[in-house]
């Protein structure tokens, strides 16, 4: 870990980077004796489903759930390890959160997810500001550790594994031994519910009007630049009737979105011994009172059927709707990174959807400068974005992972090299992106209202070719005194385009 984390330059407030030895300083007393904790979800929202589950454990346990780490005695942080920003904000935070103790009620900074699973102890060597780094076994158990914690226990960090040697290689004989692992976001798992819980083991921790549904965990994939499998494990489905209960729970808190959210959403049910059980699965969220769009997030290209094709773009309420992770588009690239598919394979799975649904919503994300790209490579990716007429694409310069097979490939490329081509495909994408956009403009469109923008004197939601967070917002020009509401999915027309957002003026009719 020490190359990734100190590579990624985080400072303490005193100047001084992570790793420097420095010692804790003590914490403050609990003070009224109420448990109070905060739980800070980073990263992407598999994670933030961690944290609500996560979240539910604790409050079954008797924790107060606050929303701001001062208020709390034990401030949790739900850390990502992806990529080399990602490592940077989450130690930034823990930093952050260390320098409340003594001005504020913290009393305790906790460190679990990914970058706490992948690097434990040697995370807690170079960060002593963290009174504790904690796996993904340790979430069963989380009340006692933070009660010990409070105590002034300094519990033992975790000791990472490769947590693909946990589970079976063959997928049917996984689901009996992943009932006796913690999974985090599966809704139990070891040691299952508190006593007297509830059959859904999570608590909201906002009010947004969508939220992500995990449905799986884990990846067999062997992407070359990807470490995601050894800290995760190997893939794992969540029973259909288990994803039901949580939906059904969601949309009784008011969630009118659910995401489908997993490593690999298009493997579901490949151990449960169904590889078309999401396209069962789909209908029947579909149909759960109270929610108005069901998306689907993670799908990978190789692996699209024309039956699951068939169901996202015919099935009401299921957003037609694709995120395809291709990575790149030149053909031997994608090999090296241990990818299928090519440009034009991947411009014929795009025709495929949008001759089914024309305004279909395709979004991607695209590494630039793995080892051994050449510039015929660069030009294949160029020609695809030019092509694709994608609604989002996000652009990532290469940078190496601790322990992947693309971390020993020849052929790296100079930091400047790969800059240039970021900007380069950037430039391209924006261009890309804004056309598709503004081809939009007259279109029939359905928002979701998440929320009122008092800089722009009105509502701001998303389309259902939009997802959450990434793929750009609709500014909603409402009638006069009309009754729309944060939660509201109303339908308009496409007036106008900014990028990729867009401005849609809403029918006057009573909003859903």
């Amino acid at each position: 870990m020490s190359s990734s984390v100190l590579r990624a330059g985080a400072q303490r407030s005193d100047g001084s980077l992570v790793g420097d030895e420095r010692p804790t300083a003590p914490g403050d007393s609990v003070g009224d004796g109420l448990r109070r904790v905060a739980i800070v979800s980073l990263g992407c929202s598999r994670n933030d489903v961690d944290s609500e589950e996560l979240a539910g454990r604790l409050q079954a346990n008797g924790w107060q759930l606050v929303a701001e780490p001062a208020d709390a005695d034990v401030a949790v942080v739900n850390t990502c390890g992806f990529v080399e920003q990602a490592k940077k904000d989450s130690i930034d935070t823990i930093l952050a959160l260390h320098d409340l103790k003594g001005s504020a009620r913290t009393s305790a900074v906790v460190a679990v997810g990914c970058l706490a699973e992948r690097y434990g102890r040697e995370l807690a060597d170079e960060l002593p500001e963290a009174d504790a780094v904690l796996g993904f076994d340790s979430y069963t158990e989380m009340s006692a550790q933070l009660r010990g914690i409070l105590e002034g226990e300094r519990p033992v960090a975790h000791v990472p594994r490769d947590r693909r040697t946990l589970l079976p290689i063959a997928p049917s004989a996984r689901p009996v031994a992943a009932a006796q692992l913690a999974v985090p976001g599966h809704g139990g798992g070891a040691g299952g519910f508190p006593a007297g819980g509830a059959s859904v083991l999570r608590a909201r921790l906002d009010n947004r009007p969508w939220a992500p549904l995990k449905i799986a965990s884990g990846c067999d994939r062997r992407c070359a630049f990807c470490a995601i499998p050894a800290f995760r494990g190997s893939f794992v489905s969540r029973h259909p009737d288990e994803v039901l209960a949580e939906a059904r729970w969601l949309a009784d808190q008011g969630v009118r979105e659910v995401l489908l959210v997993s490593e690999n959403s298009t493997s579901y049910g490949k151990d449960l011994g169904d590889l078309r059980l999401l396209d069962r699965l789909l209908p029947q969220l579909a149909s759960v009172d109270g929610l108005d769009v069901v998306r689907v997030s993670y799908l990978q290209p190789a692996e699209m059927r024309p039956d699951l094709i068939d169901v996202m773009t015919s099935t009401p309420k299921v957003a037609p709707y694709f995120d395809l992770s291709f990575q790149h588009a030149s053909g031997p690239l994608l090999r090296r990174m241990r990818r299928f598919g090519d440009r034009e394979s991947f411009l014929r799975l795009i025709e495929t959807i949008r001759d089914r649904v024309p305004q279909a919503g395709i979004r991607c994300n695209v590494i630039v400068g793995f080892p051994g790209e050449s510039q015929a490579d660069v030009e294949q990716l160029c020609g695809f974005i030019a092509d694709a007429g994608l609604d989002a694409i996000g652009v990532f310069g290469y940078s190496d992972e601790d322990g992947t097979e693309a971390e020993g490939l020849d052929g790296h490329l100079p930091q400047e090299v790969i800059d240039e081509r970021v900007e380069r495909i950037s430039d391209l994408v924006e261009a890309a992106v804004a056309a598709r956009a503004a081809d939009r403009v007259g279109d029939q469109v359905s928002v979701l209202i998440e929320s009122e923008d008092a800089d722009a004197e009105g509502l701001m939601g998303r389309a259902l070719h939009q997802g959450p967070e990434v793929d750009g917002t609709c500014l909603i020009v409402a009638p006069e005194d009309s009754a729309y509401a944060v939660g509201h999915v109303v339908s308009g027309v496409v007036v106008d385009s900014d990028g990729v957002d867009l401005v849609v003026r809403a029918d006057a009719t009573v909003p859903a």
